[in-house]
């Protein structure tokens, strides 16, 4: 059920995206200090995307390794109590009478 979602979410993200390039296909010149270029609109716009993506990508990875450690760390304490516990479980009970 959830590839099915996803599948048909995807269909139609790429139909618009498809039906904007086909509906937006001039030339746009690009100038970039030294040299410019002429690009189709709809591959500045994918192009755009693609480099945001990279970077949302790259400013993420940071977060997941600090949380990759952390959780290391935690699982790490998390055996030393149930090795505690387990230590604590194998003690005899001691009767006051």
């Amino acid at each position: 059920m959830k590839r099915i979602v996803f599948l048909v979410i995807f269909l139609i993200v790429f139909l618009f995206g498809a039906s904007f390039a086909l509906s937006n296909a001039q030339e746009v010149q690009l100038s970039y200090y030294f040299f410019q270029i002429d690009v189709k609109l709809p591959w500045v716009i994918f192009g755009s995307m693609c480099v945001g993506v990279a970077l949302g990508v790259i400013a993420m990875v940071s977060i997941v390794v600090r949380l990759k450690h952390e959780l290391s760390k935690k699982n790490k304490e998390v055996k030393v109590i149930e090795k505690e516990v387990a230590n604590l479980r194998a003690l005899p009970l001691k009767d006051k009478h």
